[in-house]
């Protein structure tokens, strides 16, 4: 028998549907002993830049469709994951040094998860949305809408709920993002993306880049076609407590709204990502 060579995986960025290497050329070693995992893609400011200008291009789309179609293709991501588990669950062992059922029970919430948020998609208007009574001939409603392009920080020390965790529920209130994923733990964001490329979500609405993430949040944090950050998987350590300080302070020339729920899992996480319209409607006509 012929003795061959294993195809190693190539773990690139995922920018408008598509998988392309850094501009730059540049990796990163996923260190392993003495040797490295993976070698993933380097992001760049050019990069990040175009992750925005597709996900500014597929916001209007996305945010237009109706939560029922929204929660299919939501769901339809979990029923993907879930004939792809074992490459999950090998990943997470061979990153964190966990064991196999604790890779088994971290993908099994992934998988749930993107189910919990899919059943929110039709349901979030009605919890966050209201008829106001007022003095006059009029009615008055409020509702609520995606604020458009949002910046997302994964969580470092989780590999794959931590994605699913900042990611879902901003594509369940109707938001496009840009997912900067764990530097630490990148290759399991990779592998999402290639279920989103084949699951229906449409081009352009989740971007997702690896690298160092103090290179690239700062332009993040400073774009001015990104509309809202999910900082939340930054942590809580000292030096991630003055990181999110920073990118406060250069979110506000465009008045970014900003999200920090930790490991919190709960519906206020779509609405933190979404704004308030009201509209006034003569009554009888």
């Amino acid at each position: 028998m012929t003795s061959r060579l294993d195809v190693k995986k190539t773990y690139k960025l995922f920018i408008g549907g598509a998988f392309p290497r850094s501009e730059s050329g540049r990796s990163y070693p996923i260190p392993n002993a003495n040797s490295a995992i993976a070698h993933p893609a380097q992001a760049s400011r050019k990069d990040l830049r175009e992750a925005v200008m597709a996900a500014h291009e597929a916001a209007s789309s996305w945010a237009s469709a109706t939560g029922y179609n929204r929660s299919q293709i939501l769901y339809r991501i979990a029923e993907i994951m879930e004939g792809r588990r074992e490459q999950f669950e090998s990943e997470i062992v061979e990153l964190t040094k966990v064991t196999r059922a604790k890779a088994k029970a971290e993908v099994d919430e992934a998988i749930d998860l993107w189910v919990w948020y899919a059943g929110w998609c039709d349901k979030i208007d009605s919890l966050a949305g209201s008829n106001n009574p007022i003095n006059g001939p009029y009615y008055n409603f409020t509702s609520p809408e995606p604020v458009g392009v949002v910046g997302i920080f994964a969580e470092e020390e989780s590999a794959l709920l931590g994605v699913v965790r900042t990611l879902a529920p901003a594509l369940a209130g109707g938001n496009s993002a840009v997912l900067i994923a764990s530097e630490k733990y990148p290759l399991p964001a990779i592998t999402l993306a290639e279920v989103f490329a084949t699951s229906d979500v449409p081009k352009g609405v989740v971007n997702v880049l690896t690298g160092i993430r103090t290179e690239l949040a700062p332009w993040l944090a400073s774009h001015m076609e990104v509309d809202a950050m999910d900082i939340s998987g930054i942590g809580s350590t000292p030096a991630a407590k003055k990181l999110k300080s920073e990118l406060r302070l250069q979110a506000v020339e465009n008045l970014k709204r900003i999200a920090d729920f930790g490991t919190q899992t709960s519906p206020d996480r779509i609405t933190a990502l979404m704004e308030a319209k009201t509209i006034w409607h003569p009554i009888g006509i």
